[in-house]
């Protein structure tokens, strides 16, 4: 009989090691051994193989995956490399079995993230041709003004990053407060959103991802119900691990020399 050969990285991945994204840095970092031996990315593995991730061995699991919801304290690091970050996410909820975040807040934000050890349900939450909401509650420095709100909706163009953010919603709570509803999650999006239009995040927290909402205190966490757990399933059944260019990623494209032309004038507006 044929054996099963499984790639390395999703190996990791459903043994509750890390996301395949994470397996990968691992791999390429010559931290993972197969027999022994380094592998490259892209080896495949079977059951029978031995796994080592820093000379510890990786087994099968055996238990049921974990889902938590954790309230991030500002200052906190979403991190699992805790040979390098003090102030790591893993060092401070403690968990007693293996878990590591999906997605990230910056250090400098707080609020709701995931942990896990389910690696094959990273890239189906976090894809953004997936569509998934998450939503933030954001102060600024200034008065909101309502071509604040409608440009931070409409999309911005940002040269740094030299992408373009997909329309969102956005809604004014007060003179400096708003919400806005993501499916994207590019790197420190709504911070850079924000300055481009000359504006400042005084504090930045996210209440919702998906249908799970953000309901203990700062520093705490909690599992998943199962009603919580079987509505993200349903809302999952059609979302892709793997990335898929999408109609308005095509767009997006199209437009960049035209967004990078007007980028000076625009912010001037």
């Amino acid at each position: 009989m044929e054996e099963k050969l499984t790639r390395l990285n999703k190996y990791l991945s459903e043994a509750g090691y890390c996301s395949r994204r994470e397996a990968d840095r691992l791999i390429d970092a010559g931290r993972v051994t197969i027999n022994g031996s380094v592998p490259e990315l892209g080896t495949k593995v079977t059951q029978n193989d031995v796994v080592e991730v820093d000379g510890k061995s990786i087994t099968e699991r055996k238990a049921d995956f974990v889902y938590l919801a954790f309230n991030k304290p500002v200052g906190i690091v979403c991190t699992t490399d805790t040979r390098v970050e003090k102030d790591n996410i893993i060092d401070y909820i403690k968990y007693p079995k293996r878990v590591f975040p999906i997605g990230r807040l910056d250090k400098p934000s707080e609020g709701l993230i995931f942990l896990t050890d389910d690696g094959d349900i990273v890239n189906k939450i976090l894809r953004a041709s997936n569509n998934h909401d998450k939503e933030y509650i954001v102060t600024v420095d200034k008065p909101i003004s309502q071509t604040f709100i409608k440009r931070m909706a409409g999309g911005i163009y940002l040269e740094d990053l030299d992408k373009t953010t997909k329309k969102c919603t956005v809604r004014k709570i007060d003179s400096h407060t708003f919400s806005i509803i993501l499916t994207q999650g590019l790197n420190r999006q709504i911070r850079r959103m924000c300055e481009y239009l000359t504006y400042e995040v005084t504090s930045l927290k996210r209440t919702r991802i998906m249908n799970i909402k953000l309901d203990v205190p700062v520093g705490e966490y909690r599992e998943f119900t199962a009603d919580e757990l079987k509505t993200l399933n349903m809302l999952l059944v059609d979302s892709d691990k793997h990335y898929k260019e999408s109609k308005q990623d095509i767009k997006s494209t199209e437009t960049k020399e035209t967004n990078k032309i007007h980028s000076i004038n625009r912010r001037k507006e």
